[in-house]
């Protein structure tokens, strides 16, 4: 097999693999197992903050970059049970030259672990509303641009066009706005959507323990929240108003989720704001730790790249496609069990490829702004979407290779 990512040529083996929709299920009960094994007293820290305290950006950073070929070596025949110091030498500049090992270990640990299973879903923008000026975000308090958030009438007619394109299983996604978006109707909004589909996840505003367990109790399983950036001196540049520019409230955010008993955990960086090496290294560390302390729950981790949006900045740290290919396989490496998802803000020549690289869910057909799926209202959207095929057209691509698209949060109902 062969992949081709920018003029790279990345070559795997091939294998004949009688994997389908049980040997998925099958290997995730393994990991049930192994993830109840655990034992509680391993989470010694009252919160990642405590973690995240002990380090330093400069020394991080320094420690990354002097990663040598020995190092990478090293990882890699840890592949699977990597250490977070392995996942240094993964990402580091020197790893780059042993892109296509990487890239051959990430297929095979996949196909072991995950089958030929690939999940689809799809975002549901609830609103565009928010009351953060952040420098990067199409959604930003000072875009003068139209606002929207659905009523239940507008929701249904959204949820009833997403179903028509086979989706089970949804992602809704507001600004961050707590008068207008916040528990009251975020929670409205879970109870009304629930029966529609068989798993669905939330992207909204940092909240309350409290206020996650309501939403928990709603019928939400996933709850996504992406710190933007580690980086603690820069974080206040690129959010200067509204309760994201709060770095430790947001940090402290998945403990909060965890304490609240979510089924699962999203996490990323914003791959473009700062060094990516250094916030890949940083979000490694608050997975290490969640996974320790709520060892109970699982984890996903997301590579959204800065994409054009109005009124917005361009990269700071712009990442190659090479680069982006080696932070997918460092993060497999690393952690046999993580899910691995990637968004439409990739092209469709580079989703066609990472598929086979260790991606286990792929959003298609997506709209970032409110309305859009059904009523066509055209609202500010958050970030424009590189690759804007059908739901159909990317699961007949997913089937092509061999894979099996699932339509349904089969982890959940399973």
């Amino acid at each position: 097999m062969k992949f081709l990512f920018s003029g790279i040529t990345i070559r795997v083996t091939k294998k004949v693999i009688e994997s389908n929709f049980v040997v998925a299920l099958l290997a995730n009960s393994k990991m049930e197992s192994a993830a109840y094994s655990q034992s509680a007293a391993a989470a010694v820290h009252s919160s990642f903050r405590e973690v995240f305290d002990q380090y330093s950006w400069d020394e991080v950073s320094e420690r990354i970059y002097s990663k040598t070929e020995a190092d990478v070596i090293g990882a890699l025949e840890n592949a699977g049970n990597a250490s977070i110091n392995d996942f240094m030498a993964l990402v580091s500049p020197v790893a780059l030259k042993y892109v296509e090992e990487m890239a051959q270990r990430s297929h095979r640990i996949t196909r072991k672990r995950f089958g030929n299973v690939i999940q689809m879903y799809i975002p549901l923008y609830l609103s565009n509303e928010c009351q953060n000026i952040c420098t990067y975000c199409g959604f930003s308090f000072d875009n003068r641009i139209e606002r929207l958030t659905l009523n239940e009438d507008q929701a249904l007619r959204e949820v009833e066009a997403i179903k028509a394109m086979g989706y089970d299983h949804i992602l809704l996604v507001t600004g961050e706005a707590n008068r207008t978006v916040g528990v009251d109707y975020l929670e409205k909004m879970v109870k009304l959507i629930r029966p529609q589909f068989s798993g669905i996840m939330i992207e909204v505003q940092p909240l309350e323990q409290h206020e996650y367990e309501r939403l928990i109790e709603a019928g939400v399983s996933s709850v996504l929240v992406y710190q933007e950036t580690y980086h603690e001196e820069n974080y206040r540049i690129y959010h200067t108003k509204g309760k994201k520019s709060n770095f430790h409230y947001r940090l402290d955010t998945p403990d909060r989720i965890g304490r609240a008993g979510a089924h699962r955990i999203g996490l990323g960086a914003l791959l473009g704001l700062e060094d990516w090496r250094v916030d890949s290294f940083f979000t490694a560390l608050h997975l290490d730790y969640l996974e320790k302390t709520y060892w109970k729950t699982k984890y996903s981790i997301s590579f959204p790249r800065l994409r054009p949006a109005v009124g917005c900045q361009q990269p700071n740290h712009p990442m190659s496609d090479k680069e982006l290919v080696q932070l997918i396989c460092a993060w497999r490496i690393f952690n046999e069990n993580l899910e691995l998802s990637l968004s439409t803000r990739e092209s469709q020549q580079f989703r066609n490829h990472a598929v086979k690289l260790g991606i286990t869910s792929i959003s298609a057909g997506s709209k970032t702004n409110p309305g859009e799926y059904a009523n066509h209202f055209h609202a500010l959207e958050q970030f424009e979407v590189s690759d804007g095929r059908s739901p159909r057209e990317v699961a007949d691509m997913i089937s092509s290779h061999g894979y099996e698209p699932v339509w349904k949060d089969w982890d959940k109902v399973f």
